[in-house]
């Protein structure tokens, strides 16, 4: 079954490039020029991943990057003209797994998306589960229950839940952290790993404030409680 693909970009040319260029790489391809229709379209073709522009008209690409992960658990690698070091973690801290500027090679971009597609999926098709406390978590599924009901992550979410639930107790130091979800482009914002544990936090600990899952171990990194 072919991987479905949702192309966000207001450049009607550029659109069309990139969806002919990846349809001949083997994806299949949905496209909108505005967020709103992204963010319609995402609901019904349920896409495997979304490449999506910063600048649109209307609502913003971080505007949709927002709305896409209260909604639902998707690729999403941003594509924009900015090329600023903030602008890069802003966008990996609302939830992008990757992030390219432009102008970019329509190679690189498929590779990129090949390697998303790779830590979202996972390469075992084998089900695998941990049980810590309350929380469910299922691999081979992107999947995470807690007391039966089901708690929707980004994928840079998952990927940092499953690397400290796998070994409870363990300290991580942010940069392994980072280098465990990220790739090499980016283990040098390994602060940005603050933002997502925090909103890790928020979804999964009853008190965020007291967390028991997720625990900071000052002047180290983090660690998975090993008392739950």
């Amino acid at each position: 079954m072919e991987t479905t693909l949702l192309l966000v970009d207001d450049e009607v040319k550029m659109l069309e490039a990139m969806a002919s260029y990846l349809q001949n790489e083997g994806f299949r391809i949905v496209s909108a020029t505005t967020g709103k229709d992204a963010l319609t379209i995402a609901k019904t073709e349920r896409p495997a991943l979304i490449v999506l522009d910063w600048m649109l008209p209307g609502m913003s690409g971080i505007e949709v990057c927002r709305e896409l992960r209260n909604t639902g658990s998707y690729g999403i690698i941003m594509l924009t003209a900015k090329t600023e070091e903030m602008d890069k973690i802003i966008g990996l801290e609302i939830g992008a797994d990757d992030y390219m500027t432009k102008p970019y090679s329509l190679r690189e971009l498929a590779a990129r998306i090949r390697s998303v597609l790779r830590r979202i999926q996972g390469k075992s098709e084998e089900i695998q589960t941990m049980q810590r406390g309350n929380l469910e978590i299922i691999e081979s599924k992107c999947q995470v229950m807690k007391d039966g009901a089901e708690i929707v992550l980004t994928p840079t979410e998952f990927k940092l839940l499953v690397t400290l639930a796998a070994k409870p107790g363990i300290v991580f130091s942010r940069l392994q952290l980072m280098k465990s979800v990220m790739e090499d482009d980016f283990v040098n914002y390994e602060r940005t790993i603050d933002s997502h544990i925090s909103n890790l936090r928020k979804k999964i600990e009853n008190d965020p404030a007291i967390p028991k899952y997720i625990q900071t171990v000052f002047g180290f990194g983090y660690r998975f409680g090993d008392k739950l």
